[in-house]
């Protein structure tokens, strides 16, 4: 009939392995050697990933931020790690109060002003266009 060497058990393990993941909380090291259309496939799975940053977050997360955001999906910088989270799954800061430091309503600057940079306070949201620009506000 036909010299294809099809395994479907192999492709059925591997769809199950990559849907058994989604919705879980993943944690990484956002350091460089992981392909940035990793974490995006990730999240478009539903996983919220929280990376340890070693190094500079502006040059690790511009070959993802973008995408992520792209597909409705957010992140933040909070203290030391990048929080990225799928379409539908927001990150709530109201508990953070006074803490913030990446600007907003508590110290009169608009963070979508070019107020900071994603690494620059200890919650910062990065921006669709520029992963160095912040929302620090929620509209």
């Amino acid at each position: 009939m036909s010299d294809w060497d099809l395994d479907l058990r192999d492709a059925e393990a591997k769809m199950d392995e990559a849907f058994a993941a989604a919705g879980d909380v993943v944690l990484g090291v956002l350091d460089g050697t992981t392909d940035p259309e990793e974490w995006v496939r990730s999240v478009d799975y539903g996983n919220t990933l929280v990376l340890s940053i070693e190094g500079d977050l502006n040059e690790l997360a511009a070959g993802f931020a973008r995408d992520v955001k792209e597909m409705d999906g957010e992140l933040m910088h909070f203290r030391g790690f990048l929080v990225v989270t799928p379409p539908g799954v927001s990150i709530d800061t109201d508990r953070l109060g006074d803490s913030r430091d990446g600007g907003g309503p508590d110290d009169g600057s608009d963070a979508r002003d070019g107020g900071g940079s994603v690494d620059g306070g200890d919650t910062e949201r990065a921006d669709a266009d520029e992963p160095d620009e912040t929302d620090a506000d929620r509209d």
